[in-house]
């Protein structure tokens, strides 16, 4: 997972459990309920109680995620960092093959089949990735993107207690992911798989946290930017579009090869 791809999943959505969000350009301070500059209709009329949960999930970044994502970095050295985020798309590649189907997308499910077999066997469970060093990228599929795909409107925007930004589409779709996901399924309890999404989660903040600090300190409304960048960065996934992200970050999602970015010791 490339430092882009970490901090799409990590910005927005302010969350502790599980990754909702994006990072790239927005406008600070696009006046609620106006459209942004990426062309999505950004429809928040909730945005009372919106800004609520976003202030209460941005405490909790700043005080507890923050924190423990730093104590991470010095703990676990980064190219075990790394090994762990390879594992987690590892494991969300069978739910991805799923939504390439379901979307009609039968060359991505192809590519996301040789992936998963790859890297479970050669990449010893998904700890390395070869499958990317054989020209086979993975893909980002989920099923709330599927629901869009298959017409399915977002609804209006809504941010969720510890999870972030999302939409009743996405919600829903969130609660699938999550339903997909293999370990859901192997009679663990609610505590082990909470524990095992809180340390995908700190793993991915480790990486992103001084990316994420440097634009909530430079934005005019950091919950105007980050409604902004999630509705446009949804409804570019869906239409598969390139998201607007800023060039760096485009590059660096294109690389096959993860960043050796931390925080500084």
């Amino acid at each position: 997972m490339t430092r882009a791809r970490r901090t799409l999943l990590v910005l927005a959505g302010c969350g502790l459990l599980l990754p909702a969000a994006p990072l790239y350009a927005a406008d600070p301070v696009a006046a609620p309920g106006a459209a942004d500059p990426a062309g999505a209709d950004v429809h928040d009329p909730w945005e009372g109680f919106n800004r609520k949960i976003f202030a209460f999930n941005d405490f909790l970044a700043i005080h507890v995620l923050e924190p423990v994502g730093r104590g991470w970095a010095w703990l676990v050295p980064s190219f075990a960092r790394d090994s762990i985020s390879r594992l987690f798309v590892n494991v969300r590649t069978p739910a991805t093959m799923v939504n390439d189907l379901l979307q009609g997308k039968p060359r991505a499910a192809g590519v996301d089949l040789a992936r998963l077999l790859l890297n479970t066997s050669v990449g010893i469970g998904g700890l390395l990735d070869p499958a990317a060093h054989c020209g086979l990228p993975p893909n980002d599929e989920d099923f709330g993107q599927t629901f869009g795909v298959w017409g399915i409107p977002a609804g209006p925007y809504l941010v969720l207690p510890f999870l972030g930004p999302s939409s009743p589409r996405d919600a829903v779709g969130r609660a699938a992911d999550a339903a997909a996901l293999p370990y859901a399924h192997i009679g663990l309890s609610i505590f082990v798989t909470t524990g095992i999404g809180a340390v995908d989660q700190v793993n991915d903040f480790s990486f992103t946290a001084p990316d994420i600090a440097a634009e909530r300190a430079a934005a005019f409304d950091w919950y105007a930017a980050v409604r902004n960048a999630y509705v446009s960065h949804r409804e570019a996934l869906v239409r598969d579009q390139a998201s607007p992200a800023t060039p760096e970050q485009v590059e660096q999602d294109e690389e096959l090869y993860l960043p050796d970015e931390e925080f500084d010791e």
